[in-house]
């Protein structure tokens, strides 16, 4: 059988399609495990979904940001052996993009150059009303959080004009970023090999980019079974950072 390293060294235009498995070995929990983010919904009352939605935003942002900082925010989180190695491929010239579910930034904290974020990234926030961009750090200093009432909160606001301000991540009920997708489409368009990692492939429509792939070799790395499993060339069952390690 063609091992991954047979399949890389072969290689000269290689795109990596990633999901949350690629980040739970950083620590940070799969939105659909059991011990992952549904763990919320016995302390809330309510689903994920519907918390982390357009609406839910709109109509509560305080609900909203106790969830999301609470569940969806890991800024301690360090890259792992799958994110430095897909850094040190895109180093070494075999990796052309990173095409990523994630939203924690951790692709581009190991150092990937073209990364293709989906929905968005929790490092870029900005005001609704002014359009100033704010980092990470900002809406986490609770200096910067009121409620809508003018107390003390956890919603951050515009320190220029007050306006509420949002994370550039793709909520429930929102479409995701055309360009983004389009330039992502692209890339796996033209790659040679395709390695989905850290995905089961059931969220749409991110997973369904991959039926744009038509080069030599699709490559499939997950713990568990994906539906995709048969239509791959090689199929690896363990940790996306165990199976990428050797290329570090």
């Amino acid at each position: 059988m063609t091992t991954l390293k047979e399949i890389i060294d072969s290689s000269d235009n290689i795109v990596f399609f990633g999901g949350a498995g690629v980040s739970t070995e950083s620590g940070i929990p799969d939105f659909r495990s059991e011990e992952g983010l549904y763990k919320a919904e016995r302390e809330y009352g309510r689903s994920p979904e519907s918390i982390i939605s357009h609406s839910s935003f709109i109509a509560d942002p305080e609900l909203f940001y106790s969830y999301y900082k609470g569940n969806m925010l890991f800024p301690d989180a360090q890259p792992n052996n799958a994110h430095r190695a897909l850094a040190k491929l895109e180093d070494e010239g075999k990796l052309k993009a990173v095409v990523t579910q994630n939203i924690d930034g951790l692709h581009q904290a190991a150092g990937s150059k073209l990364v293709y974020e989906l929905h968005g990234s929790v490092h870029r926030n900005y005001c609704m009303t002014c359009g100033w961009k704010f980092g990470l750090d900002y809406i986490l200093d609770p200096a910067n959080c009121m409620s809508r009432d003018g107390a003390p909160g956890v919603t951050p606001r515009c320190h220029i004009c007050d306006g509420l301000v949002r994370p550039d991540v793709v909520l429930y009920e929102e479409a995701l970023d055309e360009d983004v997708v389009a330039k992502a489409v692209r890339a796996i368009s033209n790659a040679d090999t395709l390695i989905i990692g850290g995905t089961s492939l059931v969220v749409y429509p991110a997973a369904s980019y991959i039926s744009y792939f038509g080069g030599r070799n699709l490559v499939l790395i997950n713990k568990s079974k994906t539906g995709f499993d048969g239509n791959a060339n090689l199929v690896i069952h363990e940790p996306i950072g165990e199976a990428l390690s050797e290329f570090l």
